[in-house]
């Protein structure tokens, strides 16, 4: 018989990821850990939204694979990635702690990375562009509801899709994009981000918030949006030459690697580095509850 052989795992010089929103039922938590466990890269940068303390604070919800996604990170950054967390508004909690760590993972407002060609990239979430969330919190959480029933919605069709054997498919976007003031909401978004990072003397800016993946070019700065693993399920690479591409990552491989759901050989992680996000996300909805 033919041995069956494994594709190898691409080794990226940088991965760039956000909107995750662990804590929401919206999470595609199993996507993205399949992802990290067929990509890896020097550099882990998590850019906003990876904790939803806005959906925990309604209602705790944190299944199983949403752990896992915790643990796959943890364990990339054990194994000597460097991981920098940038957080957002929805993990604003994170922000209390600039410049400490969460075990082998760095907390910034912000950061400047440089690509192996030499361009510098403003790395931000870019929450502090979206006038609703700054300076209208109440608005922004009624906003929130509206996006839950379109998110509720794109399950229930992923479910019947999947069963009928079609592929993902994104109604919250769909629907997102049929409306003229969200289109020209993006528009206005990306032309401050890039403005933001030519005002740091930048060559272009990677940002996430708004779940609406992009790689392009305005007013001559490189405007780079990750997208997010609620909807696009989208990430971007740095190559070891300094090109940027995006990577959407819709369905789930064949061959799973046995260290998904748990560390190696079974063993429990230690509690000193597990419970790090997970645990103050708690305690501070606890406390605003």
């Amino acid at each position: 018989m033919p041995m069956t052989h494994h594709a190898p795992i691409p080794m990226y010089r940088t991965l760039f990821l956000s909107d995750v929103h662990l804590g929401s039922r919206a999470a595609q938590a199993e996507l993205l850990i399949d992802f990290l466990d067929r990509h890896d890269a020097e550099t882990i940068y998590l850019v906003g939204d990876i904790v939803d303390g806005w959906r925990l604070k309604r209602s705790w919800h944190w299944p199983p694979s949403h752990n896992d996604v915790v643990r796959k990170i943890l364990g990339k950054a054990r194994k000597g990635t460097r991981v920098i967390y940038v957080p957002g508004n929805h993990d604003e909690f994170a922000r209390d702690f600039l410049g400490r760590h969460f075990g082998d993972i760095e907390v910034k407002l912000n950061d400047v990375h440089e690509t192996a060609d030499g361009r510098r990239f403003l790395v931000m979430h870019g929450d502090e562009f979206d006038v609703v969330v700054r300076n209208a919190r109440l608005l922004a959480y009624l906003g929130d509801f509206g996006y839950d029933a379109a998110i509720a919605i794109n399950h229930v069709l992923n479910m019947v899709r999947r069963r009928i054997g079609f592929g993902y498919w994104s109604f919250s976007s769909w629907v997102k994009f049929k409306v003229k003031n969200a289109v020209a909401f993006i528009g206005a978004f990306e032309t401050a981000l890039a403005n933001e990072a030519s005002r740091w003397n930048c060559d272009g800016v990677i940002c996430g918030h708004i779940h609406h993946p992009q790689i392009a070019m305005r007013g001559g700065i490189e405007y780079v949006n990750t997208g997010d693993w609620v909807e696009s399920c989208s990430a971007v690479a740095e190559r070891h030459d300094g090109q940027l591409e995006l990577i959407r990552w819709t369905h789930v491989g064949d061959a799973r690697r046995p260290d998904l759901a748990m560390p190696p050989s079974g063993r429990r992680m230690s509690p000193s580095t597990e419970p790090d996000l997970v645990s103050i996300a708690a305690e501070r909805v606890r406390c605003a509850s």
